[in-house]
């Protein structure tokens, strides 16, 4: 009787071996993407239970909902994850622009909402000393409770928002807060535009027309290209590439944190959104064209600000995810609700 390994094709063994891999991969993508889907579903017809503490009063503030009316004219949505330490200089310059344009102009009513996505250190204090000595009027603090990601704290702020335009953008301040008026300038161009041509609709207004603008860093691109090493080089091209597959031409960055919406166009976006961390940007343009929201990028002021937390598993998380986007809506797994 001959050896065991005689009876066997090693080249029928090996094709098998792969063939059950492939499929082993292709269920774990399919069964994460369903559950995904189940999960989004359920929490788009739960009521939400989500509250603002008010340290001064020491009550507990509903949460508006983006499906309610505009209160404010702004929102700004600023996601945090131990941002002890560079929270405060963001801040401190955001609200300081806040309120001399306030003063300046009547109609210009602001709130910042600042959500803690489970930190471990100090920035729920920091946040919260905040609303003490700017009251929970203009500036609240939304508690996430354990981490879920930047993409997941920045939907949960837009879904609480009250303004007609909402900005989101990061915690460090790498974005000059000023820059928020060329976005502003060019959401209320397209308004306009769009007013003119339904002359008969006077009750239109900016929060119902639905356009995206995003804070692009892509005219710097040559002076990164200059300063970062070879290997970071490689991998963000290899990234846009990956990106331009998965959502198509139309936005050169799509990853810069500087972002403003409309209501409407947040309400469509953020209630379809499903990816919680780094490819939330992708999946927003993604959503864009496919709900027929315009989008349009405007180059902003950027620098680097030390304390990045993108990491090699980061890139592999990203890539993860550029997968799920393509199998998710491609497949028709992910329903887009319009």
């Amino acid at each position: 009787m001959g050896s065991p390994w005689t009876l066997f094709d090693p080249y029928l063994l090996l094709f098998s071996l792969v063939l059950v891999a492939v499929f082993g991969v292709a269920a774990f993508f399919l069964e994460h993407m369903r559950r995904i889907g189940c999960k989004h579903s359920l929490e788009r017809t739960a009521s939400s239970d989500d509250f603002f503490e008010d340290p001064n009063s020491l009550k507990k503030v509903r949460c508006p909902s983006i499906f309610d009316q505009a209160e404010k004219y702004i929102s700004l949505i600023i996601p945090a994850f131990n941002e002890e330490h560079r929270l405060p200089g963001a801040f401190a310059e955001t609200i300081n622009y806040l309120q001399k344009r306030s003063a300046s102009d009547k109609s210009f009513s602001f709130e910042v909402l600042i959500v803690d996505d489970g930190s471990s250190d100090r920035t729920s204090n920091v946040a919260f000393d905040f609303v003490r000595k700017y009251k929970i009027e203009n500036v609240r603090v939304l508690i996430l409770g354990r981490n879920h990601g930047k993409g997941e704290a920045i939907r949960k702020g837009m879904l609480h928002s009250r303004g007609e335009l909402l900005l989101m953008l990061d915690a460090d301040g790498a974005t000059k807060i000023t820059d928020l008026e060329k976005l502003e300038c060019q959401i209320c161009t397209l308004a306009e535009k769009v007013k003119e041509l339904n002359p008969d609709d006077q009750s239109l207004k900016l929060s119902d027309i639905e356009v995206a603008a995003f804070g692009s860093r892509a005219h710097l691109e040559k002076q990164a290209l200059a300063t970062r090493k070879w290997y970071r080089n490689l991998l963000m091209k290899g990234f846009h590439l990956v990106v331009l597959l998965t959502a198509g031409p139309g936005i050169c960055d799509t990853q810069c944190g500087f972002k403003m919406f409309t209501r409407t166009a947040a309400r469509r976006l953020f209630t379809n959104m499903r990816l919680k961390r780094w490819c939330f940007d992708v999946e927003l343009v993604y959503l864009c064209k496919h709900l027929s929201i315009p989008m349009m990028e405007v180059s902003v002021n950027w620098s680097e600000i030390p304390g990045s937390k993108v990491r090699l598993t980061s890139i592999i998380h990203m890539l993860f995810e550029l997968i799920l986007i393509r199998l998710g809506y491609g497949l028709g797994i992910w329903k887009i609700h319009t």
